[in-house]
């Protein structure tokens, strides 16, 4: 059985095609990826992570974004949309539409059942590949728990921070964040 050609797309062509859209996607290796609506719980803890960590960025050269910014892997054909996104220092973006970060210092993903495992494996694999990027966070929603891989050289070092009483520190932008916190309005068991 034959089966159906599946149509890439440039990186231009993705760009042209997303930056008119109603809804946003993934480009992943010329493949465009239409990206699901998250929950409640999901979109608490990325408020909650923005306003902190934007709280503590005041009058300081940093930023921090939602899943609005988008991130381009230069040479992993991988343009995506963190869930949040903090930086220090000048921002570099791909061109003067200034919606497609190159440099994030600190990328945050929120776990959920259909992109944990990619978020764990191939997404990390690429980020990975970003030179200014010290910090990939990945945030449970079922239950209070953070794990933060650093960068170490070439390797990543993984802590993982459990309970409501703990605390994530981030010194690449001079942040931490409190468990507590970060799932102040979660409401465990619900829906995800």
């Amino acid at each position: 059985m034959a089966m159906a050609a599946t149509r890439t797309y440039t990186p231009d062509e993705y760009l042209a095609i997303e930056r008119a859209a109603a809804h946003r996607s993934e480009f992943l290796d010329g493949r465009i990826v239409a990206m699901s609506g998250g929950s409640r719980n999901h979109s608490l803890i990325a408020a909650q992570l923005i306003r902190l960590l934007g709280n503590q960025m005041d009058g300081r050269p940093c930023e921090v974004h939602g899943s609005d910014m988008r991130v381009k892997v230069a040479d992993q054909g991988l343009y995506t949309y963190p869930d949040v996104t903090a930086i220090c220092g000048e921002p570099q973006f791909e061109d003067a539409h200034g919606d497609t970060l190159l440099n994030p210092t600190v990328i945050f993903e929120v776990l959920s059942p259909t992109t944990e495992a990619y978020d764990r494996g191939e997404k990390f694999a690429r980020y990975r590949r970003l030179p200014s990027l010290t910090d990939y966070v990945l945030v449970a929603q079922d239950r209070p728990r953070i794990e933060r891989f650093t960068r170490d050289g070439d390797d990543w070092v993984l802590t993982a921070f459990d309970g409501l009483e703990a605390t994530v520190a981030l010194a690449s932008i001079g942040c931490g964040v409190g468990l507590g916190d970060v799932y102040a309005k979660v409401r465990w068991g619900a829906e995800r």
